[in-house]
């Protein structure tokens, strides 16, 4: 079985990648709360298995932080986004890739799987799609309590550590950069 997962199992404190295997879990919210109840059904009842935790997920499909922002981007001239939270986005596209060679393996166990090109802030991603779509809109850096509330409590570390995916020869995803380009292609907003 592949099981997909969030960050939002561990609590997010800190500034060290997560480990895969870590298992000191404190989910922040309800929905860590829940996946990690999945993920701990799945690693109690089966031996053959796949649990890959992803985060900041970005695709074609549904809503996302990019579609989101650059529509606010063509309507503002300038917006606020946090730079306190820390993480790497994963791009549908290159993450399925990923998913259909474990399926093909026998090399179970938990992974992480985010784009590579280093951790960066929500900050920072706005910054770079809005730069690769040609958006002037002014991004502003603010700290989370500066933003407000959100609906639901969010890590500030989201650093998960993907070194376990080349240990166990399977081949990381392209950059965040990367896939920013080729998800603008695609997607045309």
């Amino acid at each position: 079985m592949l099981y997909l997962s969030t960050d939002y199992v561990f609590d997010g404190q800190g500034t060290e990648p997560w480990d895969p295997d870590n298992k000191n879990y404190k989910p922040l919210n309800v929905y860590g709360q829940t996946k990690l109840e999945g993920e701990l059904a799945v690693a109690n009842t089966l031996d053959k298995y796949f649990i890959v935790r992803i985060a900041w997920v970005f695709g074609l499909n549904g809503k996302n932080f990019i579609k989101t922002m650059i529509n606010v981007g063509k309507t503002h001239d300038s917006v606020k986004v946090v730079n306190d939270q820390i993480g790497t986005p994963t791009y549908t596209f290159d993450l399925a890739r990923l998913l259909v060679d474990m399926t093909e393996s026998d090399k179970y166990g938990y992974y992480h799987a985010t784009n590579e090109g280093g951790y960066i802030s929500w900050y920072d991603f706005c910054v770079e799609f809005y730069k690769q779509y040609g958006l002037k809109t002014e991004v502003n850096p603010v700290t989370t309590a500066e933003y407000g509330l959100s609906k639901a409590t969010r890590p500030f570390n989201s650093r998960l550590d993907k070194s376990k995916l080349v240990k166990m020869g399977f081949k990381p995803l392209p950059t965040w950069q990367d896939a920013v380009k080729r998800y603008l292609e695609e997607a045309k907003i």
